[in-house]
């Protein structure tokens, strides 16, 4: 990454208060960026919060699904690369309640992008998809050239976002790249249902993990650091015309099932004797899914830093230090 491109840059970070949003933001004004977020509900325990990052960028409270604020923030603010991360993001609930998962994950996209389309000033976007757009493929890993064939509430609506953004780049020629990282994992991620928070907070407490699924279930695992740095340098190579309509898948490429990871959360904190309670009770999630990041590699460079066991061990101290001082 380069901290010469993105100082004094005019950034939009939308969903800056999320778990990656946090983390991309805490990288961007470290860079000195001009940063300006999107916040619709403050979370007082978001790591944004913690970070002290309040004081350091612009913040604009609201909601994407407006298009009249999209386009006053866009204007007056003079944003040059928008990084739309604000989403719905939990598989359960979009289950529970399609309807707000619909609203902010596919209505907030093509809010977002009409707004850029008519100011001057932005320069590139990029837009957070998945690797739960592809949907259930026999063929994998999943490549960057696949349908997207997804079926269920959270999968459909990052199918939706991500064929508007790239529609939007060859129609109008807007400036759009997609993103389709595989899961991601780190420390501030406050969301306990997730394989890694949860796991590393029942460890923490001495309570023996829980794994929703029967554990076979397989995925690729990035840490949000090597997130952070392939978000950073889409955005460097964001002026070449060849990118713009293009999906990138970034992963480790090295898929574990959730009874893999969660042994090795249990071996890194020297805790193995500590088995899961597997539940089976997993729905509307597909079996198997994991990426090929090749185009990244050619294309932008990019590569991960740290190996599953390096991030977790630096997640592992990021909880341990929080869940102590909330006791």
């Amino acid at each position: 990454m380069s901290n010469s491109f993105w100082k004094e840059k005019r950034v939009l970070v939308t969903g800056c208060n999320g778990f990656l949003g946090s983390w991309l933001t805490a990288g961007l004004v470290e860079a000195q960026s001009d940063v300006v977020g999107i916040i619709r509900d403050w979370v007082p325990h978001s790591l944004l919060a913690q970070l002290g990052l309040r004081n350091r960028m612009t913040i604009v409270n609201g909601d994407v699904c407006d298009y009249e604020l999209m386009e006053r923030v866009l204007a007056e603010y003079e944003i040059e690369i928008i990084f739309h991360l604000a989403a719905q993001t939990i598989v359960g609930i979009a289950n529970i309640s399609p309807l707000s998962t619909f609203e902010t994950n596919i209505k907030g996209t093509w809010v977002l992008l009409e707004a850029a389309r008519r100011n001057t000033t932005v320069k590139g976007i990029i837009v957070a998809s998945s690797d739960k757009a592809y949907g259930a493929q026999e063929k994998l890993p999943y490549q960057e050239n696949a349908p997207l064939m997804a079926r269920h509430p959270y999968d459909v609506s990052k199918s939706c976002a991500d064929m508007i953004a790239r529609a939007y780049a060859h129609s109008y020629g807007t400036p759009a790249v997609v993103t389709r990282f595989s899961n991601l994992y780190g420390g501030g991620d406050l969301n306990w249902n997730r394989i890694v928070p949860g796991t590393i907070r029942s460890i923490v407490q001495g309570n023996q993990p829980v794994i929703r699924s029967d554990g076979s279930p397989k995925r690729d695992y990035l840490y949000v650091e090597d997130a952070v740095s392939g978000y950073m340098t889409l955005g460097e190579h964001i002026g070449d015309e060849d990118l713009h309509g293009l999906a990138f898948n970034f992963g480790m490429d090295q898929p574990v099932t959730a009874l893999q990871m969660v042994n090795t959360i249990c071996h890194i904190s020297g805790q193995s004797n500590l088995k899961p309670i597997i539940l089976n009770q997993a729905k509307n999630e597909i079996p198997d899914q994991y990426l090929a990041s090749s185009r990244a590699h050619k294309k932008l460079g990019w590569h991960p830093e740290y190996s599953l066991e390096d991030g977790l061990v630096r997640t592992m101290a990021w909880y341990s230090d929080f869940l102590a001082l909330s006791q």
